[in-house]
């Protein structure tokens, strides 16, 4: 290190080389120099100007150290926009969004970088509304984007699933001149294939030059998350082609794709090409696919034999995706090995509760279920919440589950009283089996009625024109409850409805899903 060189040298550093020093440390995330590097300046009584502070700041945001961090900036001016930006920084990568604004909030000037800061603060803790929101705060006050900024703003957008508001992200793309750079150009694909418009991520895919495999994986990734699994492995057979040569995160994309489209020997097929012909080391990320592809196919036994073949040990990928399979494939012992080994892992894992007691739930082992809610409530583990957005005429609509805080909320449920009698016709009966809650039967299916994908498609139904496409995002997992619900109102109501789930999209039109149950 250069620092080590200097001293052994005998040469004392000052106030000019200290920052360079300190700046090297927060680059190469050496944050044990840094801290030594730290102690040296404080030991040998050196000034620590606004210059050292603010690396030191830097340095210790970019290590996650923001107790030490905090001490630092509280000891100096709020207008230092270095020192702030990096605070900023350091506390959304640290999950603590809401402290980020507050010091945003109190900067009294703010440049480029610190609104990009926060606008990607927000944006990757999975707050993409308040990202474009404050993206046109910005716009407001005459700042010019970069190529930074836009692509938080897209992925932003991408989170959303919203289609119109892409189509103005894309507009404001072309009109600033950031086509033509690589990483933009891919996040626009990426964009446009999470808001549900495969056509429009295929048109830019075309327009750009074919020598990058960056571009190629994220092309495959679209397909993959729209059930085209064929389309994916054509797609692959081009890019070999073409000479440019796949890495991890293409094979990942081509084995996601079989494992939703239900081609598991073409899985198989990939993921020995990937160690075979590309010498390859597969990581958790493809072992977890070729589980997820494995137990799908109801190959419980197959995923488990592969898991504990592994060559490191598996993590919470690997054993979510057996423990799901088990629910799918109602397979009660598998799910109680898979539910134990991930939450010796992680044994918070809100997930493992919940699959293992609908495992239990699916079987009638109805106290089997309540022991898990039981640990579940004493260990204070609470189900994640289902949102679910839905964007209308340019505006994006949030709900909840059970939420009544919409403006239009008694219309929203009227209109879902009327839909689900509709469908109750037709032979509808809500699933309660997955409720964690030990409420009345009547209470449980009132509960399951009001999940956020069921208020987000009333809502569609009351804002849009008859026979149009509803368009609908959700953070979790569609329940198989939902899946049902929307598959035959799709065809009760002759409409089309696309949902954007965690894993997949589910195109459901005339009482089908593109889906083929494989999801």
């Amino acid at each position: 290190m250069l620092f080590e060189e200097m001293r052994s040298s005998g040469v004392v550093p000052d106030n000019l080389i200290l920052p360079t020093i300190i700046a090297a440390c927060a680059r190469t995330g050496n944050l044990a120099s840094g801290e030594e590097l730290h102690s040296y300046i404080v030991g040998s009584n050196i000034l620590i100007d606004e210059n050292i502070q603010c690396a030191l700041i830097t340095m210790y945001c970019n290590g996650g150290s923001m107790r030490t961090a905090q001490k630092l900036y509280s000891g100096m001016s709020p207008t230092s926009l270095v020192a702030s930006t990096s605070m900023i920084f350091g506390y959304s990568k640290s999950g603590e969004i809401e402290i980020a604004r507050s010091i945003f909030d109190r900067m009294r000037e703010k440049d480029l970088i610190c609104w990009s800061a926060m606008i990607s603060g927000y944006a990757e803790s999975e707050r993409p509304g308040e990202a474009l929101k404050l993206f046109n705060e910005m716009l407001a006050t005459g700042i010019t984007p970069d190529r930074i900024t836009m692509l938080s703003v897209i992925s932003a957008c991408a989170h959303l699933g919203a289609i119109d508001l892409a189509k103005w992200i894309h507009i404001f793309v072309d009109k600033n001149g950031f086509r033509g750079n690589i990483s933009v150009d891919n996040a626009l694909i990426d964009m446009y294939s999470k808001c549900g418009s495969l056509s429009m991520a295929r048109t830019i895919f075309e327009t750009l030059p074919r020598g990058n495999a960056i571009t190629w994986t994220t092309m495959i990734h679209a397909l993959a998350m729209h059930g085209e699994g064929r389309s994916a492995l054509d797609l692959f057979d081009e890019m070999k082609a073409t000479g440019v040569d796949p890495n991890g995160v293409t094979f990942v994309g081509l084995l996601y794709a079989c494992s939703h489209s239900g081609m598991v020997e073409e899985g198989r097929l990939v993921f020995n090409l990937m160690i075979h012909e590309y010498n390859l080391e597969p990581k958790h990320e493809h072992y977890g696919c070729m589980v997820d592809l494995l137990g799908r196919a109801k190959r419980l036994q197959e995923a488990l034999e592969l898991i504990e073949s592994m060559p490191f040990a598996p993590n919470v990928v690997q054993w979510g995706s057996l423990l799901w399979a088990c629910q799918s494939h109602e397979n009660v012992e598998l799910g109680e090995l898979a539910a134990k080994r991930l939450l010796q892992i992680d044994p918070g894992h809100d997930g493992a509760y919940v699959l293992l007691s609908n495992i239990y739930a699916k079987a009638k082992m109805w106290e089997s279920v309540g022991d898990v809610r039981s640990m579940m409530k004493c260990k204070a583990i609470s189900k994640e919440k289902g949102c679910s957005w839905i964007e209308m005429d340019g505006e994006v609509h949030e709900f909840l589950a059970g939420d009544e805080f919409h403006s239009r909320s008694s219309e929203i449920y009227k209109k879902l009283d009327e839909l689900v009698k509709a469908l109750e016709v037709e032979g509808y009966s809500p699933d309660t089996e997955s409720v964690l809650t030990n409420l009345e039967e009547d209470e449980k299916k009132a509960a399951v009625l009001r999940h956020s994908e069921k208020l987000a498609l009333s809502f569609g139904l009351i804002s849009s024109r008859e026979g149009s496409c509803v368009r609908i995002t959700k953070n979790l997992r569609i329940c198989g409850d939902c899946h049902s619900f929307m598959r035959l109102a799709s065809r009760v109501l002759g409409r089309e409805i696309i949902v954007r789930d965690r894993t997949r999209f589910h195109q459901f039109q005339d009482g089908c899903c593109s889906c083929n149950e494989f999801w």
